[in-house]
């Protein structure tokens, strides 16, 4: 006779020793991420929660859990700390919410790679890391608080993506530790191409424990505010030293008026009006920096050395990528933003075409970066004043229309966003070799749907 299915709120009495969390308050909390960012994703995820969150610290305890979830059919939907924004650890199906944070050890780091558990928050890396020599390869702005796992599983890269690229691209993910939804867990580590199968899929097909990635030179970071009373100097400016060979850095990030005018904290920085470039920069760099500002009629209005920078305990890097879309948002809860990624032939053309096209309406944010494989372009996090979700869809059609490929924050199913309406060859022969029976966030993956109807 088959044991009567038990629901996810009667899971807690099976494994008491485990840290299990049930109150209705709680879990409504750790059921969301960013999504409310996008007006579109704060209505349509509205009331989707877990019936209960499990936070294990153990292997053991893991594998204990995802055993009985599979022997119960119960749904789990795998969460780090909640920073992704595209409703990644929001359920749609209820069940369990398995929160990795605490699952948080550095394991070892050598030779420029880099091995953790996947909870281990950012900060916590470099901090171990960095005494031996060696940082993190790029940085997402909410790397205080964003786990190793959860960059994996629904980030993009960040900070240091100029030079190394994306996490997607190759030799940055070196491996990691997979366990499979089944009444008898199984442990496989995936390598290269294999391992990143399991890259920006919301956690839909395998739960991954570790990763191994290779690491950067530990570098006192030197950090610049560059400010602009031109939009066009300014956006040529930050091309120009981002793509420049020689000048080692980690961030640049251009941002025209009025999105500085929101940084409340660095008001005395911006002058109303001003665009700024934000630089993260090697001290060695400074001085090809400052020749290149000078060409373009900028100023220095900010500078801070690594020292500085520690003892101020804030870093210009918490106003870059999606933060500054926060900070704008705190100002005027009116706004929302898109992202897009331009032509590297041609994107100081397209930047300026768009500007000229919908000024006032659309603000530009733009993160200088390396393609995954390997060519100088920006990808815009483009602030946008939001009318109607008509609206919203008729501007990032105009920039397809001006050859701007669109990765659309306002959609939460996998193949809408970041993979263009089709998975990767391979991804749904994950999902059936590490979740056979569909549970890992049920309702984020169409193409899965699809194949088992």
């Amino acid at each position: 006779m088959t044991a009567p299915s038990l629901t996810a709120a009667e899971l807690p009495d099976q494994l008491p020793q485990i840290d299990w969390i049930t109150d209705p308050s709680r879990v409504a909390r750790l059921s969301q991420d960013f999504a409310w960012f996008s007006p579109v994703l704060k209505r349509e995820l509205g009331g989707k929660v877990g019936e209960v969150v499990v936070r294990p610290r153990t292997e053991d305890e893991i594998r204990q859990v995802v055993s009985l979830c599979a022997r119960q059919g119960v749904p789990i939907t795998v969460r780090g700390s909640g920073t992704g924004n595209y409703g990644q650890s929001t359920p749609l199906a209820g069940g369990v919410v398995l929160d990795l944070s605490a699952y948080n050890g550095f394991m070892w780091c050598r030779d420029g790679v880099g091995r953790a558990q996947a909870g281990i928050r950012l900060a916590d890396f470099d901090q171990r890391s960095q005494p031996l020599g060696w940082e993190l390869r790029w940085l997402p702005s909410t790397y205080r608080s964003a786990t190793l796992g959860g960059l994996f599983g629904g980030g993009f890269g960040g900070a240091g993506s100029i030079t190394w690229g994306p996490l997607a691209a190759s030799g940055n993910v070196l491996g990691v530790r997979v366990m499979s939804v089944e009444a008898e867990p199984q442990i496989t580590e995936l390598r290269g191409e294999d391992a990143m199968l399991l890259h920006h899929t919301y956690g839909t097909n395998g739960i991954v424990l570790e990763l191994e990635v290779a690491l950067a030179p530990a570098t006192p970071w030197l950090e610049c505010i560059a400010v602009f009373e031109d939009f066009e100097a300014g956006l040529r400016f930050a091309s120009e030293f981002g793509a420049a060979p020689g000048l080692l850095k980690k961030e640049v990030c251009f941002l025209g008026a009025p999105i500085p005018d929101y940084f409340v904290n660095l008001a005395e920085h911006l002058p109303t009006g001003s665009h700024a470039v934000l630089l993260i920069l090697a001290p060695a760099a400074e001085v090809g920096m400052q020749a290149l500002l000078a060409r373009h009629g900028g100023r220095i209005s900010y500078r801070k050395t690594a020292d500085e920078v520690a003892d101020s305990h804030r870093t210009l890097l918490e106003y870059t990528w999606n933060h500054s879309t926060l900070h704008a948002l705190k100002v005027d809860k009116g706004l929302t933003y898109i992202q897009s990624g331009f032509d590297p032939s041609r994107h100081l053309a397209q930047v300026l075409a768009l500007e000229e096209v919908l000024s006032g309406e659309v603000m530009t944010h733009l993160e200088f970066l390396r393609t995954k494989e390997g060519v100088f372009t920006c990808s815009g996090l483009q602030i946008i004043r939001y009318s109607t979700e008509e609206r919203l869809n008729a501007i990032m059609q105009i920039y397809r229309d001006h050859g701007v490929f669109i990765n659309n924050p306002h959609v939460f199913v996998v193949e809408d966003g970041k993979q263009a309406g089709k998975l990767a060859e391979g991804v749904l022969d994950m999902k059936r070799r590490f979740d056979p029976q569909g549970l890992l966030n049920p309702g984020k993956l169409r193409s899965w749907q699809a194949s088992v109807m």
